[in-house]
């Protein structure tokens, strides 16, 4: 399909953040767009803001004429009735990997892979291009603090996109340059186990990269991808991009950088945690090849205010601090309280978590447990749904048997932030991809009120 040609676009499931990355792509682009979500947030109010006719119930008869493209996201059920419309009527309709795969086919993709990590290395990829005088275009899965949105609109011919491996919408990609984070198990309600995921997925995406291009892959997972030449690594300590004598200063992480004939010493991360030194080891070999300098990587890595829902501080005071994650897998769970332990040595860790998905915690009940373990005193709330019906068994509670530690506890999103009197608080964690998002707010205005 030409989307040249493509004057009016549907989106249904436009307030998603990928959804609403390409609803501003073709907007910027002159197009018509309006679209369908099941709730209005501020995310939808910016894109109607903008020009976009948006609606928020599934009516067909809602439906604005002349539509000459329909994008959907996996996300929306089998049985929307918009969905069906457009389907029996014969209305051109792609999901939005589709989309992003055409765009991909006709620019120069630098793509960004890996059940973790990919939205903050992507938004600082795509700052550190920008500072080094690249003016990419960026499909970003989150609102990056140093851009206030989630899509950049550029004039060069470099693309940044997040490639998202659920539902293997990844593989419609065609990058010149990727880079897989970590291929850790996630979606096995798609993949089934994790050599499916690999072989279906990571190893399936890697081969999409343009002949003549380049896949970076961390350090450890080069053996996984040895049979796709060219690969080059990068990782803490080792690879052939590797980050050193990672630290903490001054309330800062800070690393050396190696590349091949390459060393830059004692750079300053905006965003905390290993993890984001490890993420931004990554940024920086892709972007060196698309010509970053020393000074512009200087700049950008100590001015990158990371993402939102990524390890953001929402309060502080002179006793607590309150921090707020998307983290919905064990390993981004063992992460973001390793972080928190390194920057507040010492302090008093409360985490409130709410499990993602019935299958992912059926799937790693017992690593989320080990996980949560590592807090002083874990809070879980119940499991957010989102797509799937109820598992036999599979609840909070019986995550809370599993865990170990003695001062966990489990309430009702309803009882928050009330119910944090109860709690003597210190350093305060908020974890999860469901609708926690909406506590922070009231969590943020409860400790405003209650500051000492």
């Amino acid at each position: 399909m030409e989307l040249e040609h493509v004057r009016k676009i549907y989106f249904i499931g436009i307030g998603g953040i990928g959804m609403s990355a390409l609803a501003r792509y073709f907007r910027q682009r002159g197009k018509e767009i309006a679209g369908y979500d099941r709730t209005e947030t501020a995310l939808t109010r910016k894109l109607a803001a903008e020009g976009m006719q948006i609606h928020y119930v599934d009516d067909p008869q809602q439906i604005p004429a002349q539509i000459d493209l329909v994008v959907y996201t996996p996300a929306v059920p089998a049985d929307h009735r918009e969905l069906q419309y457009f389907r029996r009527e014969g209305f051109p309709v792609l999901k939005r990997a589709e989309v992003l795969g055409l765009i991909s086919r006709h620019s120069r993709t630098l793509a960004v892979a890996g059940t973790h990590g990919k939205t903050t290395t992507t938004s600082l990829l795509s700052f550190l291009l920008r500072e080094a005088g690249v003016d990419c275009t960026a499909f970003l899965g989150g609102i990056a603090g140093n851009f206030g949105t989630n899509y950049l609109s550029g004039r060069s011919d470099w693309v940044v996109v997040e490639a998202d491996e659920y539902d293997r919408s990844f593989l419609h990609l065609q990058p010149e340059m990727a880079v897989v984070l970590s291929t850790d198990p996630d979606h096995l309600d798609i993949y089934g186990d994790r050599q499916r995921l690999m072989q279906e997925g990571f190893r399936a995406f890697a081969r999409q990269v343009k002949p003549g291009g380049r896949l970076f892959v961390r350090h450890d997972l080069k053996d996984a991808f040895a049979d796709l030449p060219p690969v080059t690594t990068y990782g803490l300590e080792e690879g052939d991009y590797r980050s050193t004598r990672v630290h903490v200063q001054d309330g800062y992480f800070r690393f050396d950088f190696h590349g091949p004939d390459l060393y830059w010493k004692d750079l300053q991360l905006g965003a905390p945690g290993r993890h984001n030194v490890e993420n931004a080891t990554a940024a920086l070999a892709l972007a060196l090849q698309v010509g970053l300098t020393e000074t512009a990587a200087r700049r950008a890595l100590a001015a990158f205010s990371g993402v939102q829902r990524r390890f953001e501080r929402i309060y502080q005071d002179d006793r607590r601090v309150y921090i707020d994650d998307y983290a919905h897998h064990p390993t981004e769970l063992t992460a973001v309280i390793g972080a928190a332990r390194e920057l507040f040595p010492g302090r008093k860790l409360t985490g409130i978590f709410q499990p993602h998905l019935y299958s992912r915690t059926r799937d790693f009940l017992t690593e989320f447990a080990a996980a949560l373990d590592r807090l002083d005193e874990p809070v879980l709330l119940e499991i957010y749904p989102a797509r799937e019906e109820p598992i036999p068994g599979i609840d909070s509670a019986a995550l809370l048997k599993e865990m170990k530690n003695p001062n966990k506890r489990l309430w009702q999103l309803a009882e928050l932030p009330d119910a944090l009197g109860r709690l003597e608080l210190d350093v305060l964690l908020t974890m999860g991809a469901g609708n926690i998002d909406t506590l922070v707010e009231p969590i943020q205005n409860w400790l405003q009120r209650t500051k000492p």
